[in-house]
């Protein structure tokens, strides 16, 4: 896609990720193998599909800081956020509530929202809404820890986006769960705009699961498969409930089909349904070459690559440009949210002209994400020559 001439500045990795260049050639491959195996690729295909999603979740884990039988890549990512809810949702007592951010995605209250009614109960009174305080964008953290000292006897689940979509504010998780789980909570992160972001630790962050899309910064394509964390002290625990499936039951017996359900030991057991191998193509082309480049040197890169878009665009000046994301590069990827005082969608829309992609946000932030693994410096230049000109 080429704008006078020049190829546009894609700034859009945090709502979707680039092709990677093996995909196109890894995705013909299975279409081969499928054109003349048949059903028999699932042993006889060059990566048989019996055993395909297993190929991904060492790379995978490696990518978000966990254990290998603690990720599994499955499902998209609300409806693992419901299965884990499932699990880990349990209201008793007075101990009944969701703790969640206010402006967290839509999806995840509505998940939150209809859980809570599942069980009965009303939301109104039964989800908490972490909100900033007054003049202020993004929560601070004393703030969150204060509600989980304060309500926690009354909070069942901690859910909140590890990196919050809106202002790319990240949260240190393993605080948050240490504080959490010392009130008696369950804790769960939505890391959709985390995974393939940052490092995420999460096996040491101590949540209790953890969920997340790989078409943002993973590059898997649009609508693809998502993926899921069980921390490991839950690995083999009978008595948590789950909604099962048969891709979850013990892998020696699974086709003997008359078994009762013998759960796979860790997060595998909350698989469901045999996987989607053409989707699975993508992340794994994907996770091939985060494993080449490893996150701690992207996370190198994006630190340094976000800290040069932010003193450029501040060169426009404070009284234009207002910059919603923390300072603070521990508390934030490689998003920035951008407020320009007394602009509207017209600058949006003029930027894009102009050759820019980015994504905008009511009612007032455009966010732009250089992503480490395919963006450069250079684009980041001329996005900043593109906006100062539209000015």
């Amino acid at each position: 896609m080429q704008k006078n001439g020049e190829t546009y500045v894609y700034l859009c990795g945090n709502s979707l990720g680039l092709q990677p260049k093996t995909t196109e050639a890894n995705l013909q491959q299975e279409l081969v193998d499928w054109k003349n195996y048949g059903v028999e690729g699932h042993f006889h295909a060059k990566n048989p599909w019996m055993p395909y999603h297993e190929f991904l979740t060492e790379a995978m884990a490696k990518v978000v800081g966990a254990k290998p039988i603690e990720v599994v890549v499955m499902n998209t990512l609300t409806v693992n956020l419901h299965l884990m809810m499932v699990s880990f949702y349990s209201p008793k007592g007075k101990r009944k509530k969701i703790l969640i951010e206010a402006d967290a995605f839509p999806s995840d209250k509505y998940a939150a929202q209809s859980q809570i009614k599942f069980h009965g109960l009303d939301p109104k009174e039964c989800l908490i809404e972490l909100k900033a305080r007054e003049g202020e964008v993004c929560l601070r953290e004393e703030d969150i820890l204060e509600v989980i000292d304060t309500q926690g006897d009354e909070i069942a689940l901690i859910l909140l986006g590890n990196t919050n979509y809106y202002t790319g504010q990240y949260f240190n998780m393993k605080t948050i769960s240490k504080k959490g789980h010392q009130k008696g909570c369950m804790v769960g992160f939505d890391c959709a705009h985390g995974a393939g972001n940052l490092p995420l630790n999460l096996h040491d962050s101590g949540c209790d699961f953890a969920v997340w899309c790989n078409y943002k910064y993973i590059n898997s394509g649009p609508g693809s498969l998502g993926g899921a964390f069980v921390h490991e002290r839950h690995a083999n625990n009978p008595d948590l409930p789950r909604f099962e499936g048969w891709w979850g039951h013990n892998k020696d017996t699974r086709f003997k089909m008359r078994d009762d359900f013998e759960p796979i030991p860790g997060v595998e057991a909350w698989q469901l349904s045999n996987p989607p191998i053409l989707s699975m193509v993508a992340v794994w082309s994907s996770l091939k070459i985060f494993e080449e480049a490893g996150m701690n040197r992207l996370r190198q890169k994006a630190i340094s690559l976000t800290g040069y878009m932010e003193y450029l665009v501040k060169t426009l000046g404070e009284d234009i440009i207002n910059i919603v994301t923390p300072a603070d590069p521990e508390q934030r990827g490689s998003q920035l949210s951008i407020q320009v005082k007394s602009a509207d969608k017209k600058l949006f829309d003029k930027i894009t002209e102009d050759g820019v992609i980015a994504d905008w946000r009511e009612p007032d932030v455009i966010r732009v994400s250089a992503v480490p693994l395919y963006n450069s410096y250079e684009d980041v230049y001329r996005f900043y020559s593109i906006l100062k000109n539209a000015l």
